[in-house]
């Protein structure tokens, strides 16, 4: 399972932009693209409350879980032998 976050068509759905979430919630420009582009590893609670806030929204209109793709899994499960063998080779 991956957690998608939906940020974007919330604020599609508003007429807001990435500029004006940031601005409203005093979060860095940076923070939210990456947020909106599922770059971020992890989002804390605070910067959650602070978007649903400024989106009258709730958590869960901002993140979905879905099924990965079998690609995805692939993917995913090389990434993990790579960072295994370079921890196992800088022991």
């Amino acid at each position: 399972m991956v957690i998608k976050i939906l940020l974007n068509k919330l604020l599609e759905e508003r007429g807001r932009t990435l500029y004006w979430l940031s601005k409203e919630t005093g979060v860095r420009y940076a923070t939210i693209w990456k947020i909106s582009r599922g770059e971020v590893g992890r989002l804390g609670m605070d910067v959650l409350d602070r978007i649903c806030e400024a989106l009258e929204c709730q958590p869960g209109d901002l993140l979905v879980r879905e099924a990965q793709t079998k690609l995805r899994r692939a993917k995913s499960a090389k990434v993990k032998s790579t960072k295994t063998k370079s921890r196992k080779r800088g022991k």
